[in-house]
């Protein structure tokens, strides 16, 4: 491929968003932005350039799950002294980039609506560099957390079987749905006992989905609950270089196979 072909497929690429990855989750304690971490790196082992973006600026906290002390953060392009490029830190270990945030220096709710613009259509011009971008939203349902996502070209919604978490994950999924009729929306069940008991988690959400919206998610996967999972964010290192046999690591990498798969 000339310099030039590959030039328009990354830019025909950022337009469209199709390799960015938006998790979100409707309430917080779900495991999301573990599981973010998680499936970046389980994507760049897999061989794809990976990108990380931090999106929950306020409660911001991937560079803490990974012991980074970045230099540079999505604050400063905020405050318009760094563009996206000059905030990316190296993950060196784990082979992927990240745009870290910065925890209690705001929410996104509090961005005039042309810098939140400017964020995600930057972002979206960034990812033509990558083969994979992953969007860490944060918690919640608001417009500005959904915003961010843009055209992201898969939706990742973290959900466990806790009642609250169904009921906000279906919240997001009913608003996003409204918003983006065509929009790829997958479900992902965390910290479940069994394979069996996450399918049943997924198939209870799948029901509501198809009563009151007409919507099936498909199951992106099943993530099994694992005590390697605290050890891993107590010691600030992705569960994919502490404990790459574990269950719970097998489970994420197996849904980043089935996204570098396509459809």
């Amino acid at each position: 491929m000339t310099a030039i072909s590959l030039a328009s497929a990354r830019l025909a690429r950022a337009v469209k968003g199709r390799n960015v990855v938006a998790v979100a989750s409707g309430k917080g304690g779900v495991g999301k932005t573990w599981f973010a971490v998680t499936l970046a790196h389980a994507l760049a082992r897999a061989g794809a350039r990976t990108l990380l973006f931090d999106g929950d600026l306020g409660l911001a906290n991937v560079d803490i799950q990974l012991g980074l002390l970045p230099e540079r953060d999505l604050s400063g392009v905020i405050a318009g002294r760094l563009t996206l490029t000059q905030s990316v830190t190296r993950v060196s270990d784990a082979g992927f980039d990240v745009i870290a945030g910065r925890s209690g220096s705001g929410s996104l709710a509090a961005l005039p609506p042309a810098r939140l613009s400017a964020l995600h259509d930057g972002l979206m011009t960034l990812s033509g560099d990558y083969d994979r971008v992953v969007i860490d939203l944060g918690a919640g349902v608001e417009g500005t957390v959904r915003a961010l996502a843009g055209e992201a070209g898969t939706i990742l919604v973290v959900t466990t079987a806790e009642p609250t978490a169904l009921t906000d994950a279906y919240a997001f999924i009913k608003l996003t749905a409204a918003e983006r009729a065509n929009a790829d929306i997958r479900l992902v069940i965390n910290m479940a006992a069994s394979q069996r008991e996450g399918e049943r988690t997924y198939n209870t959400i799948l029901k509501a989905c198809q009563s009151f919206l007409k919507l099936a998610p498909p199951l992106a996967g099943v993530v099994r609950r694992d005590t390697k999972v605290a050890d891993s964010i107590r010691n600030q290192t992705s569960i994919l270089s502490r404990h790459p046999n574990s269950e719970a690591a097998g489970d994420v990498a197996a849904i980043a196979t089935r996204l570098l798969e396509g459809p």
